[in-house]
């Protein structure tokens, strides 16, 4: 099922972040990794990803730090910081609030899950 993009908006900063939160990542890797997860329901572009990386970084959510492989080839990678983690722990109970009352909307003004 398709989704609409505007739902997508939204929710990229919180799951760039929540994947942050498990690892240290260069750009190409959250791409990927999200798509992967989502099962190709978020398949970023880069064009979309860097601008939320840089203006994250200006914020000091995250940290950058280049690091050359094996093949010689120098990757950007991006790390969670602790004001980042805050963030995230803010925007994860933002997302909790909103799709419970989405839920609770979509189910006839019940909690989700109430018969």
């Amino acid at each position: 099922m398709s989704i609409d993009k505007s739902l997508l908006t939204g929710s990229t900063t919180t799951l760039i972040l929540k994947l942050l939160e498990e690892k240290d990542m260069y750009g190409y890797e959250m791409i990927d990794t999200l798509a992967k997860k989502s099962d190709h329901t978020f398949d970023l572009k880069a064009g979309t990803l860097y601008p939320l990386l840089h203006t994250l970084e200006k914020k000091g959510m995250v940290s950058s730090y280049e690091e050359t492989s094996v093949n010689d080839r120098t990757r950007k990678y991006y790390h969670l910081t602790k004001d980042g983690q805050g963030l995230l722990a803010q925007k994860q109970q933002e997302w909790m609030a909103y799709s419970a009352t989405v839920n609770k909307i979509l189910n006839g003004g019940l909690a989700y899950g109430t018969p």
